[in-house]
């Protein structure tokens, strides 16, 4: 990699890096941690028994050595594990304003990670297509989570499809303690739904027993919506199939609406029957509130 090219990636990277810090403020940070449990409960002291304790909690080791009741006091383990699931099939390049998908996919990462970061949690990512393309293992710090943003940014993929489901399926064999994972794609599941669906809420529901799935759906408006220009030929960006259409025909541009937004209602309903929060986010639109709103609306169904 030339200087020039290595320049440009980290002047890339410290940009997105102030602007997200600052948005992963103190409050935002709080409401990230007070909506997601940590791994359990860690042992922290023996002390003798009082009236009310749970019989369970008695130690019977010291109990016998001693000849007092104890108990064992226990703490709540705060810290966190996040992991960054992270579509870049091709599909996430698209972008009818001034930012892609992809732009945003990593701008909203950027903020959770320093959130993580705030928390003194550990942040691991996925990015991912038709297959795994790069796994980082969970750690911690600022220089690991420039690093996370990089590669998201930066990292040139092989694959052009996707496959959500073979990526849920291989977080959760390399990840085998309970962490809190954000899976952020926009969801163009190819095929019909009535063939894909049903084996990606399975995967879906079987990680979310494991793990906390949380869903970041990233969609354009302009691919609900059919512009009226004439004869316009439309290119699907993952396999590369052509279709020319009439968008001066009203009824040409009511079906594809109509089909558009059946989709997303339709997996918008199997991600939420399978207990996952799911979360739609617009490229070139502030997005802080919405986070904001997200966590605040999670925090009360949960207390």
């Amino acid at each position: 990699m030339n200087k020039e090219k290595t320049r440009e990636i980290l002047q890339k990277v410290r940009q997105v890096e102030i602007r997200t810090n600052r948005l992963a403020d103190d409050t935002l940070a709080g409401h990230y941690h007070s909506v997601f449990k940590g791994r359990g409960m860690n042992f922290e002291e023996v002390r003798e028994y009082v009236p009310g304790d749970e019989v369970r909690t008695i130690d019977w080791n010291v109990t016998a050595r001693t000849g007092k009741v104890f108990v064992k006091k226990f703490t709540e383990e705060r810290e966190l594990t996040m992991i960054l699931m992270i579509d870049l099939s091709a599909s996430g390049d698209y972008g009818s304003g001034g930012q892609s998908k992809r732009e945003l996919a990593a701008e909203i990462a950027s903020v959770l990670a320093f959130s993580a970061v705030r928390n003194n949690d550990k942040v691991g990512l996925l990015l991912f297509t038709d297959e795994a393309e790069l796994y980082i293992p969970p750690a911690k710090g600022r220089g690991h989570v420039l690093r996370v943003i990089r590669e998201i940014l930066f990292f040139e993929v092989e694959g052009r499809r996707t496959d959500i489901t073979g990526a849920i399926e291989f977080i959760c064999r390399v990840q085998k303690r309970k962490a809190v994972v954000f899976l952020i794609s926009d969801y163009c599941l190819t095929g019909p739904l009535t063939e894909v669906l049903p084996k990606f809420k399975s995967k879906l529901q079987t990680a979310n027993k494991r793990h906390d799935m949380v869903a970041m759906a990233i969609n354009d408006p302009r691919e609900w919506d059919l512009p009226e220009v004439g004869l316009l030929t439309l290119e699907d960006a993952e396999t590369g199939e052509q279709v020319e259409v009439n968008t001066n025909r009203k009824s040409v541009r009511e079906d594809y609406q109509r089909l558009s937004q059946s989709r997303r209602k339709e997996l918008r309903k199997t991600i939420q029957s399978c207990g996952v929060d799911y979360l739609e986010l617009v490229p070139d639109k502030p997005y802080l509130a919405t986070l904001l709103g997200f966590f605040k609306n999670r925090e009360r169904r949960h207390r």
